[in-house]
């Protein structure tokens, strides 16, 4: 096998993947060495864009090239770093450190998967099942917008954060939102079941039409739109419908070149896959055995690879990240507790309209591990965080 030492120094480290994982790493990197070249592979055109903002963009009138920040050319000017777009990655061969390129091989002295995941695929009975829209990246978007000309309703099948995020959006921007969810109440990996009801009635309230505890058993295409027959029989009509039922990493790549996964690919706290020189974050690891596909990880994660691939090694060191739900019906805060315990809702909190305090108490000794707050009730965000960071109980 071929070492480190065995490996030009002069060879690039190399990025596979240009979202928020890949040039955060790379921008934290560059300011840590400004010699070490830099090669970035992505298959898409290498737009630098906010992901989160695809779930409410709708209702500021933005256009995919609205949320576009900087181009390719722009990102390799800021990085002083070579960005490929339009690249297929055909195959990590790690024992001669490269990467298989459109046929041509780059070698690397490190490598960073941050190749993100894709939208996982529901299968229902119908005609219409290829049809079934998906929002994953600016592309996606822009088809999206472009389908929604002529659109009076739009179902939406998942009630976790995506999908209330978009219902949200929707509603706003006019149209009719019918939100589909085979769990009790929305949120229903976030939110305990009482602040999950406070805010199905907030979302009720906004306009959007609850379909919860139901699943979608076909999708038939209608002459104006679509039919779809849920769970016991019940048939409703949507001009358009999108999935919103999560994210799979993506870990082909990583697999087929031998390395370890558990339900992303396999990190360790300093982001070292299974293979030596071999490092992945964002959407597609799981670092310490966890998939966190949010904002604030990321952004830790790629902070403390970048030390690490400047020659400073350092592990991943989590803080307390709050969740922050973008639904402007009704906000939510939630923290999402890492360990067994007991959720206490506080009905003292309950003053303002569909509002909702629980916070998750760890078994033993009492101190807060977690918490959900809704509506009003997110004004106590700030204390809870003191209170879980000081560990007071």
């Amino acid at each position: 096998m071929t070492t480190v030492d065995e490996t030009p120094a002069t060879q690039p480290v190399v990025i596979i993947g240009t979202g928020l994982a890949g040039y955060t790493v790379a921008r934290e990197l560059r300011k840590l060495d400004s010699t070490v070249p830099i090669v970035m592979l992505t298959q898409d055109d290498g737009c630098f864009y906010s992901k989160p903002m695809l779930s409410n963009a709708l209702a500021m009138k933005k256009e995919a090239r609205d949320l576009a920040s900087f181009d390719a050319t722009a990102m390799a000017a800021q990085l002083r770093a070579d960005i490929r777009v339009h690249q297929r990655v055909e195959r990590i061969v790690p024992g001669e450190h490269q990467v298989i390129v459109n046929g041509d091989s780059l070698h690397y002295s490190k490598l960073v998967l941050a190749t993100g995941a894709d939208v996982r695929r529901l299968r229902v009975d119908g005609d219409a099942e290829a049809e079934i829209r998906s929002i994953n990246d600016l592309s996606d978007y822009a088809g999206f917008r472009a389908a929604l000309a002529g659109c009076k309703s739009v179902a939406i099948l998942g009630a976790g954060l995506i999908g209330c995020e978009f219902a949200n959006d929707l509603i706003a921007a006019g149209f009719a939102v019918l939100l589909i969810d085979p769990a009790t109440t929305p949120l229903a990996r976030l939110l305990p079941p009482f602040a999950g009801e406070v805010f199905a009635n907030a979302l009720s309230e906004s306009g959007i039409s609850l379909y919860l505890g139901r699943s979608v058993s076909s999708i038939e295409r209608q002459l104006n739109g679509y039919r779809l027959v849920l769970s016991g029989g019940e048939q409703i009509h949507a001009d358009l419908v999108v999935s919103a039922v999560g994210l799979v990493p993506r870990t082909t790549l990583a697999a087929n070149a031998g390395l370890t996964i558990e339900y992303g690919i396999w990190t360790d706290a300093w982001c070292r896959t299974s293979n030596e020189d071999i490092y992945a974050l964002g959407d597609c690891a799981a670092i310490m055995g966890r998939v966190q596909p949010y904002v604030l990880p990321i952004m830790h994660a790629a902070r403390a690879l970048a030390r690490t691939l400047s020659g400073n090694p350092s592990c991943v060191e989590f803080p307390v990240m709050p969740v922050t739900v973008k639904t402007p019906a009704t906000p939510a805060v939630v923290v999402s507790p890492d360990t067994e315990g007991q959720w206490l809702v506080d009905l003292a909190a309950h003053a303002g309209r569909n509002a909702a305090r629980a916070v998750c108490r760890h078994a033993d000794n009492g101190r807060p591990i977690g918490f959900a707050l809704v509506g009003a009730a997110t004004e106590g965000k700030a204390a809870l965080l003191k209170e879980m960071a000081s560990g007071a109980g």
